[in-house]
């Protein structure tokens, strides 16, 4: 007899991994997703040591299904991390063995939905493929606030990912994310990582045209939360908004 097949539960985690103030969970996440979390037993997630952090808030808050060293969590592969689901696709299939025991697993991310703006599309891609049923639970989602509190356009938009490091290629992509925004009004979101937010601040400053509107925003559900958008014109008046050394998400448009 074919056992039931359990869920792959796609679990969203509060926005203040790496931050100095964490948010109590229950201002950032609905009280039902943290009961469904506490009952997994089974995980996939980007680093087992954060994914244990966050089941101890949640454990607070409502028992766990198994204590935390019972816990079975798997890590997606380390090069899935750092090039992204679709550059690197693997087969997931077996970390969803667990699924078609019967057993839920849950899909954590370090911060907000996972497969959103992080990895996770590779687990899920298979979960369909082996007839798993699929089950978003309700969270933050760091780009769609952004884009929410931007004043650009939230009818068209693009999630992009990471821009260049190198200055040349860096200031060529900036260039053509403006030219998309400008010409079909849709737009460009993407992300840096901490440490770079300042340099990739001043390329924008320096490459877009000055009538072009640039939003940027960090912490987002957090009590020192900052989102500014002006043009860049205006930008070129003022410092750098942000510290230096938070996740942040830019946005531009018109």
């Amino acid at each position: 007899m074919t056992p039931h097949r359990g869920r792959l539960v796609l679990v969203p985690a509060p926005l203040d991994f790496g931050c100095d103030v964490a948010a109590p969970l229950t201002d950032v996440l609905p009280d039902a997703t943290l009961t469904r979390a506490a009952a997994i037993t089974h995980w996939i997630c980007e680093n087992a040591k954060t994914a244990r952090a966050y089941l101890k808030r949640v454990g607070e808050i409502h028992p766990l299904g198994a204590p935390l060293r019972e816990q079975n969590i798997q890590e997606l592969p380390r090069e899935v991390h750092k090039r992204g689901d679709h550059a690197a696709p693997f087969d997931a299939a077996p970390l969803l063995a667990p699924a078609m025991q019967g057993d839920d697993i849950g899909l954590l991310s370090e911060a907000g939905m996972p497969a959103v703006a992080d990895p996770g599309s590779s687990v899920v891609r298979s979960a369909h493929d082996q007839g798993i049923e699929v089950v978003p639970l309700v969270g933050p989602v760091s780009i769609l606030l952004a884009l929410a509190a931007s004043g650009l356009n939230g009818q068209n938009f693009a999630f992009v990912g990471y821009v260049p490091q190198e200055p040349g290629p860096r200031a060529q992509r900036l260039r053509e994310l403006e030219a998309i925004a400008i010409r079909q009004g849709q737009t460009q979101l993407f992300i840096e990582t901490p440490y770079r937010n300042a340099v990739l601040w001043k390329a924008l400053c320096d490459g877009l045209q000055p009538a072009t509107r640039l939003a940027v925003a960090s912490g987002l559900t957090l009590p020192a939360a900052t989102i500014v958008s002006a043009r860049v014109a205006d930008w070129r008046q003022r410092a750098y908004p942000l510290s230096n050394d938070v996740p942040a998400v830019f946005a531009i448009g018109r």
